[in-house]
This record gives structure tokens, C-alpha cells and sequence, in this order.
């Protein structure tokens, strides 16, 4: 059997990404089971004590493990841990990093992702966390190459999932590669979730990262926020505050992790996503709004973006559109 340790975190933490995990592989032993197989996973709480309080104390979990007591391990999963809690699970640290080496595979969840990252394991490699962390992540962990795009990371037996409750697309990665895929195509109908979705892109909210000390590029994002509608170039902007255009464009990567050019495409496709999910205007009258006289282009900018046609995400977030 695979020993499994579900790692219960101190301070901050989303249940949800412990008791999914567990619900997910224990489900599995009983389908397993109930076909004439055997079960796979030996699943365990693990902690750093014998309660751990949540939310405040209105939720405790008690694990039936303590880290201290485990010599050996074959998986890993980090949940999603407030990077806030951080100092207060340094003592996985060297533990995890130790079972890696030993052969575990190590598996983080929506922000757990910053807990991960702290092991060094995943230095120069891809990592997916919640789109809403990602600046956060960027800042702390400039080495690791964030991808907030993705639901799944999977290399060298280190995997990570993207935010919120996309964690169990990753559940049903490790249960297909483990028990098989009728298991996890059975406990995708089992807990109704989309198997094979490897996108969280559709999901997320452009803000543009401002939290740095670059004035002139902070106004230029002002300046690119406040003229949605218009059309502008990579030299205007530089031009505009009275920075050659090479030095602009490095210092705005630097300052916001995106070209010039990919932040006015946000920006803008942003501003398409709200108007196709609450208001009547046609697709052309969304696009001519935001600048773009292109429908092709604005098609194609919006679907590397957002995963979806501006046709389908209209379909899928506007209420009027959902209900014809």
C-alpha cells in the first residue's frame, strides 16, 4: 500500500484541502474494494501536534500521526496553508525535504504552494498556486517560474494544483496514476468533478500587480486602466513619462511581471469579461469598447487569455445569455 500524510498546518489553513484529500483516497480504497481489488492507500493526518484548532476554534482536526513518528512516507500532501502561517510549519521543512529524498512524492495544494516552495525542492522548476497569490508568489520565490494558469504541475514527483477547491482535479492525477483510471473516472462522478480540466485561466481576476516602488510605471498602469477604450502603443506609454522605450519595457516587467504589451491585453480583456457577463452588448460592441477594431485578434487575445471564446464565455458567465 502507498502510506499517505495529509499534513495538518498550524495556523491558517482551508479545511476544505484537508478533508478532500482524505474523503478522495479513502473513497478510492472503498471502490477498490467493493470491484473485487484491494485498497491502495494507507491515508494519514499528520501534525505537529494532537489538535489543531481552525477557523478560530470553531473546527479542530485531530491527527492520528505525528510527524516526529513517521520514518517513512510515500506521498506528501501540503494543504492549502496561509503563506501568513508559514513561520509556524517551518518544522515540515526538513522533514518533507527529507522524504524526497528518500523517494516520497510531494503534492501542494492552492496556496500550500508557498510552504512547498520554502523546501528548496522546486527551485528553477514550475509551480501553480491561486491565480489571486501569484504576485505574492512571484515576489518571495523570484527563482520558481509561477504558472497560475494551470490546475496541475507535475515533475520529478513534486506536483502542485492551482486555487480554491481545483485541488481535487490533482487528487484524481495521483488516484489515476496509483489505482488507475476507472477509479478516477468513478470518483470524478462520485464527487461531480470535471476530469482532465487543466485550466484555471477562465477563473481569474487581472489587478495587475502595483505593490512596488517604480512611481513612474505605477502611473503608466494608471494611465493604461483609465483608457481602456483607447488604442496604445509601447512608445506612447514610454514616451508619456519620459523613458526610453527598452528601459520602459524591462522596467515594467520587473515591476509587474507582464510586458507592456500583455498588461494592456489584460487590462483589456478584463473589461471585455465584465461587459460579456452582465451587459447586452453584442461581441463587436464589447470589443470596439476595449480598444480593438480586430475581431480576429480580439478572438484570439481573449481565448489565450481566458481558455474561452468570447461567444462561450458570455454563454457561460452571463445569467440572460445562460438562460436563452
Amino acid at each position: 500500500m502507498k502510506h499517505v500524510s495529509i499534513i495538518v498546518p498550524e495556523g491558517q489553513c482551508i479545511l476544505s484541502s484537508i478533508v478532500g484529500p482524505y474523503k478522495a483516497f479513502t473513497a478510492a480504497n472503498t471502490y477498490l474494494e467493493h470491484t473485487g481489488g484491494k485498497p491502495v492507500f494507507d491515508v494519514h493526518l499528520v501534525g505537529l501536534s494532537k489538535e489543531i484548532k481552525f477557523y478560530e476554534g470553531l473546527f479542530s482536526v485531530h491527527p492520528d500521526l505525528l510527524m516526529k513518528d513517521i520514518k517513512k512516507t510515500d506521498l506528501i500532501i501540503i494543504p492549502a496553508a496561509q503563506p501568513q502561517s508559514l513561520g509556524q510549519n517551518l518544522e515540515f521543512i526538513p522533514w518533507i525535504t527529507e522524504q524526497y529524498k528518500y523517494g516520497a512524492e510531494v503534492a501542494s495544494l492552492c496556496v500550500g504552494a508557498f510552504l512547498l516552495a520554502s523546501t528548496g525542492l522546486i527551485k528553477g522548476k514550475k509551480c501553480a498556486t491561486h491565480w489571486i497569490a501569484a504576485d505574492a508568489f512571484r515576489q518571495m520565490f523570484p527563482d520558481i517560474e509561477v504558472v497560475p494558469e494551470k490546475i496541475i504541475t507535475d515533475e520529478q514527483g513534486i506536483y502542485s494544483s492551482g486555487g480554491a477547491y481545483s485541488f481535487l482535479n490533482l487528487i484524481l492525477h495521483l488516484i489515476e496514476k496509483y489505482s488507475g483510471r476507472d477509479v478516477a473516472v468513478y470518483l470524478s462522478k462520485l464527487l461531480e468533478v470535471e476530469i482532465e480540466r487543466d485550466s484555471q485561466s477562465r477563473f481569474s481576476i487581472f489587478t495587475g500587480q502595483k505593490d512596488h516602488e517604480d512611481e513612474p510605471i505605477k502611473q503608466a498602469q494608471q494611465y493604461i486602466e483609465s483608457n481602456v477604450g483607447q488604442k496604445i502603443s509601447v512608445d506612447q506609454l514610454a514616451g508619456l513619462f519620459l523613458i526610453g522605450r527598452r528601459n520602459f519595457e524591462r522596467r515594467f516587467k520587473k515591476a509587474t511581471a507582464n510586458t507592456p504589451v500583455e498588461y494592456l491585453q489584460r487590462v483589456k480583456i478584463e473589461a471585455a469579461k465584465k461587459s460579456l457577463e452582465s451587459s447586452r452588448e453584442n461581441i463587436n460592441e464589447v470589443m470596439y469598447a476595449v480598444g480593438y477594431s480586430d475581431s480576429k485578434a480580439f478572438r484570439t487575445v481573449f481565448k489565450k487569455i481566458t481558455g474561452l471564446s468570447p461567444l462561450d464565455y458570455r454563454k457561460k458567465y452571463n445569467r440572460e445569455a445562460a438562460v436563452r
